[in-house]
């Protein structure tokens, strides 16, 4: 990757913290719905808001629909993106934020895992070391003094591993794409899909939910936007995007009454340097 200038870098740390506050405020509006919308009909509202809202910039900018992939690639890709929010989202509903939250960091770690199996990679002793670190982190916060190996839990790493092929895919589709041009197709394809799963547990939501669900699909597009166009090195982006941790924490604390453990913290500084770790190995990719 070319060197990126000051100003570069300052842009794309402005990026990252400002996805990182959004990506905050999306769990907790997960966790204002206080469980009266089901995960798939979260996950179909947070596309369809976000589509409205794309629309007009696509009808002005129709050539960013222009792609070199097939469309069954993007939809393959909007598809797990679905289930990975709605796992996040489950685990949001059902568990402490800060936990679920700190457990969502060992995306990078898996993303490790799947270059090893998918793409051949050799581990070194640094992808070792994350690895190994961020499984030491996971333990902590769900060990016998922690959190508990919860369905909210499982959850989370669901989601981290879902998200973690979703960067495999995403290596390989950038290289054809630009990025509005991925950002655009998975939002649009999300919508028919997340429908289709959302049908079965479908109840129309109230009138605050609904005000709940369209905040969170604007919050949720503008931090797609915001996190994709973080253009620089992982090392400068990865380090910012931790702030979700703490916020998370003070939002569950300030809204929620929840408190977050010393495991947690604990567990989370250790899956955060793993998840460094992993960026300065080159592998953890944003997107």
């Amino acid at each position: 990757m070319p060197e990126v200038s000051p100003h570069g870098a300052k842009m794309a740390v402005m990026f990252a913290v400002g996805a990182a506050i959004l990506a905050a405020v999306d769990a907790v509006i997960v966790r204002a719905l206080n469980g009266a919308v089901h995960p798939f009909v979260i996950g179909f509202f947070r596309a369809f808001f976000g589509a409205v809202i794309l629309l007009p910039w696509v009808a002005l900018r129709p050539s960013v629909l222009r792609s070199s992939h097939p469309l069954r690639q993007h939809a393959a890709r909007a598809g797990f993106k679905l289930l990975a929010m709605v796992a996040f989202f489950a685990a949001f509903s059902w568990g402490p934020l800060a936990d679920v939250t700190a457990i969502a960091f060992t995306s990078p770690i898996f993303l490790l895992l799947g270059a090893v199996l998918a793409l051949g990679e050799k581990p070194g002793p640094a992808m070792i070391g994350a690895v190994a670190l961020g499984f030491l982190g996971a333990m902590l916060i769900i060990g016998p003094s922690g959190a508990g190996f919860s369905l909210a839990i499982l959850l989370a790493l669901t989601g981290a591993v879902l998200q973690s092929a979703i960067q495999l895919i995403l290596k390989s589709m950038s290289k054809g794409d630009t990025t509005s041009t991925l950002v655009v197709w998975n939002l649009l394809l999300t919508v028919p899909i997340a429908l289709v799963f959302a049908l079965p547990f479908w109840t129309m939501p109230g009138a605050r939910e609904m005000g709940l669900l369209a905040l969170q699909g604007v919050v949720g597009t503008v931090c797609m936007m915001t996190h994709a166009f973080s253009l620089a090195p992982a090392t400068i982006v990865a380090p910012v995007d931790f702030l979700r941790l703490p916020l998370v924490a003070l939002g569950g604390f300030a809204l929620f009454g929840e408190h977050i453990a010393l495991t947690t913290l604990c567990g989370g500084g250790l899956i955060g340097c793993a998840a460094l770790i992993a960026a300065r190995s080159g592998k953890a990719t944003s997107g």
